[in-house]
Formats: C-alpha cells, sequence, structure tokens
C-alpha cells in the first residue's frame, strides 16, 4: 500500500497518549492483544508509571480475580504480607507468575510507603473468581457480604442466617466440577438450592444498600466498598452457574457476556472512587462487540469496555495494542496491506498512533484484516479504528 503514515506515529509515552484524548478520561482502558507477553507488561508498567506520576490516575485494575486483589491492595497500601504471599494469593489466571506483574507490584508498594494513606495508588482485578475451566463457589462471596451485614444490623433485617447460606451452598466441589463447563448437566446452577440462594444474595445486597448511611457511620467507606463488591460478585457467581446448566444454544454467549458484565460492575465502582486504569485483552476493553470462536462455534457478547463506555460517555477512553511479530508463537511480519503491516514499516519499536488520523489516511486504500496463525494473538480489527481513541503498536516481542 502506498498510504504514508510517517507522520502518524509518535514514541511511546504517556504524554502522546494523553495528547490524543480531549482530557483526562475517568476511566482509562489498556489493552492488550495477547497474554502473558514480558515485554508488554513492561510497557504496561513503563506507561502506568507516567500516567501516576504525571495524570492523577490512583487505582491500577487488571484483568484478575476481583476478590484476590484484595490482597494486592492490602500489601500495596498498607504492606499486609510479604510481596511472595500477594503475588501467590492475590492473582488468578497464574498471572502473579509474570516478571511483570512482581515489578508492578514491588514498585506500588515502594512509592506507597513514602506516603501518606490518601495519597497512595490503589490495586484491584475486575475478573469474577472465574478460570477457563469453570467459576468458584458463590460462598467466599456470600459469606463475607453475611457476615459484614450480620455485625452491624439487627438479625431481623436479615433473610437468613449463616447456618442456612451453608445449608444451601453443600459441598464447594459440587459448584467447581470442571466438567460442568462443556456439560451443563454436571451443573448444579439451577437446582432449587441455588435458586434459593440467588434470591437470599439479591436481598442482602438491596440490604447493604439500604442500610447504607448506618453502615458508612459505623464502619468507613473501604469497608462498605468491599462489601458492595462481595455482593456484586456473590450475584454474579450464581448468574454464571445458572447458565453453566443451560441446555440452549445461548449457553456460551451468556457465559461470556455475564463475565463481562461483572467486569463492568467492578470498573464502573472503580471509576465512582476516582481516576482509574485498567489493564487487560483488547477484547474485554473495546466499545464494539466482542467474538471468539469457541468449541461450539462462533460466540459474540459485548464487552466490560463496552458496557462501561454506555454509562460514562467520554469519561471512558480504549487505547488497543497492536503488534508485528512474536516470532516464538510462530507469529511473524504481518501483511504489508495489513494495518500492522503498514506500522511495521515505521522505524519506531515502540509507537503511539492516532487512531482517527490512521483511518482517515486509509479510506482510499483500506486495509485488510490480519489472520493469525496462533489461537492466542488477537489481530486489530482494521473496520473499528475510529473506535479507538489511541493505539499503541509494538513492533516485535521477544522471547523472556
Amino acid at each position: 500500500m502506498a498510504t504514508d503514515t510517517k507522520d502518524l506515529a509518535r514514541p511511546a509515552g504517556a504524554t502522546a497518549l494523553m495528547e490524543l484524548l480531549p482530557s483526562r478520561p475517568r476511566l482509562l482502558g489498556l489493552g492488550e492483544p495477547t497474554h502473558r507477553e514480558e515485554a508488554l507488561l513492561d510497557l504496561r508498567n513503563d506507561l502506568v508509571r507516567q500516567l501516576v506520576e504525571e495524570e492523577g490516575y490512583r487505582t491500577l485494575a487488571i484483568e484478575s480475580d476481583c476478590l484476590r486483589g484484595l490482597v494486592v491492595d492490602e500489601y500495596v497500601t498498607h504492606g499486609t504480607g510479604t510481596l511472595d504471599e500477594a503475588l501467590e494469593q492475590g492473582f488468578s489466571h497464574e498471572w502473579g507468575a509474570c516478571a511483570g506483574n512482581r515489578d508492578l507490584v514491588r514498585w506500588m508498594r515502594a512509592r506507597n510507603a513514602a506516603l501518606p494513606e490518601p495519597e497512595r495508588i490503589r490495586f484491584a482485578g475486575i475478573d469474577g473468581p472465574l478460570e477457563i475451566t469453570g467459576a468458584e463457589s458463590p460462598r467466599r462471596a456470600l459469606t463475607a457480604l453475611h457476615g459484614y451485614l450480620a455485625a452491624r444490623l439487627d438479625a431481623g433485617l436479615l433473610p437468613c442466617t449463616a447456618q442456612t447460606l451453608d445449608r444451601l451452598l453443600g459441598p464447594d466441589d459440587r459448584w467447581t466440577d470442571p466438567a460442568a463447563m462443556t456439560d451443563p448437566s454436571r451443573s448444579v446452577g439451577r437446582t432449587a438450592d441455588a435458586g434459593r440462594l440467588r434470591l437470599l444474595a439479591d436481598e442482602l445486597a438491596a440490604l447493604l444498600d439500604e442500610q447504607a448511611p448506618h453502615l458508612l457511620a459505623a464502619t468507613s467507606r473501604d469497608a462498605l466498598d468491599r462489601a458492595r463488591l462481595h455482593g456484586r460478585t456473590a450475584l454474579g457467581l450464581l448468574r454464571y452457574h445458572h447458565w453453566m446448566a443451560d441446555r440452549s444454544p445461548a449457553r456460551m454467549a451468556r457465559l461470556v457476556g455475564v463475565r463481562d458484565h461483572m467486569m463492568a460492575g467492578n470498573l464502573l465502582a472503580l471509576a465512582r472512587r476516582g481516576p482509574t486504569l485498567v489493564h487487560a485483552h483488547n477484547s474485554h476493553l473495546q466499545r464494539w462487540r466482542s467474538a471468539v470462536r469457541m468449541w461450539q462455534g462462533p460466540v459474540e457478547w459485548w464487552s466490560a469496555g463496552a458496557l462501561v463506555a454506555a454509562e460514562l460517555g467520554e469519561g471512558y477512553a480504549f487505547v488497543a495494542t497492536a503488534l508485528g511479530t512474536i516470532r516464538h508463537q510462530g507469529v511473524d511480519a504481518p501483511p504489508p496491506d495489513s494495518v500492522e503491516g503498514l506500522l511495521y514499516a515505521l522505524p519506531e519499536d515502540r509507537c503511539v498512533v492516532d487512531p482517527a488520523r490512521l483511518a482517515a489516511a486509509l479510506r482510499d486504500e483500506p486495509p485488510q484484516p490480519r489472520v493469525s496463525p496462533w489461537f492466542g494473538y488477537a489481530p486489530l480489527d482494521p473496520n473499528h479504528l475510529e473506535e479507538c481513541d489511541g493505539l499503541l503498536f509494538v513492533k516485535d516481542l521477544p522471547r523472556r
């Protein structure tokens, strides 16, 4: 393609990124097109440091278990536990084993240790307690929510006792059976006990909101926010298990949709607390409809980014990341007629690109979609360039 792109890119950095935006968004999404690549985590860490120091962001959220993330937050804000404990206990999806995440948590703790509490940066997970093989029992979230309320309210206001919850929950392994991911008959999500638990979780979450003035005076904003997190998570898990038991063609679309709905609820709660950065896969942060091919065929859903954009409008911005090569995964130089191919011809190893200007430059010669030979990398969709607020391009990802 003959398109001239030399004036569209600047060296990667927070200043170049923020100059693409009309103002500092309350929630800024930094996407990545693949996971577990240390070079991308290094880039993320560089941007996080700059955005915290120069733009005043005060919460960093990542695509990890929201309840486990509380362990990391306690470590980085108050020094509770050790770095190794925070990495082992505070991340899902084995993210704690990534060197980039260790570096990030270490930096957050060191920075916070020298600051008064109101100025410290916070950590959060946005994902539900979910893995590819299934979902956690709702016990942890439900019992934490019930315990918070029972310690501060008259027992007569609560819809049930802790013993009732324990009886209805039963053994945790009936909720976590990995066979239920592909065999709905193995799920307990539509049993009478599960239905009763969904009603009780809804009543407990409603009671939490009804009693918020009293609870805020009796505890703290952080404690109330944590209880609300437990309420959202309990309801999300019960909804997820409900759809795991479904036998209709809509089953997988509803499961991935419920997951991103949980992410969106967590992101909106964090954005209400203050300026927030979130790092996750592009497919969870983009404004357009996400799609993936699974064992039963293609699945589409609205991402967390699309959901929060509908709520926050210009208060949300999405910066996608695109890649040139991941040679150790069989992803070689991109075709020259793809967006990645055009950017690969630039001299910069890492750069920031204005997607609106790039889309305008390509209008007369529309680029072709890139096809990845490796399932773990999702190329940029050239049809949605203008729905990105910024674009990061990394030329080559080395093996680490």
